[in-house]
């Protein structure tokens, strides 16, 4: 998968951070405070992310800044998995929302391929 694909896709990712803040508020683990901040700031750091890899290839700094960013929001897609919180609008089977989770270690790894 290209960077600019992947740009793209971090980009309108964090854009749903904004029109769809409530879903994305959802998934913050219960014993994280600041919700709507955590979802916007997460937000803006996915708009930054893409933006940044559709108009140049990243450094190797930057591919580990990105995947330790990957990293901090892990715990949302496990608390996702855990409790069977609907992905957006659609609700998932359990199994799919576990089928997830190793998802964003295949997206570590194509960054750091980048």
């Amino acid at each position: 998968m290209g960077r600019r694909i992947i740009g793209i896709l971090f980009t309108m990712i964090g854009l749903l951070h904004f029109i769809r803040e409530p879903n994305f508020r959802k998934i913050i683990p219960m014993y994280l405070p600041f919700k709507k901040s955590l979802v916007y700031i997460s937000g803006v750091i996915e708009i930054l992310i893409g933006v940044m890899l559709i108009i140049k290839k990243p450094s190797q700094w930057t591919k580990r800044l990105i995947n330790l960013f990957l990293l901090a929001v892990f715990p949302a897609n496990i608390y996702m998995a855990r409790k069977k919180l609907p992905l957006g609008d659609k609700t998932l089977p359990s199994w799919a929302l576990y089928a997830r989770l190793p998802l964003q270690f295949v997206l570590m790894w194509v960054i750091k391929r980048l």
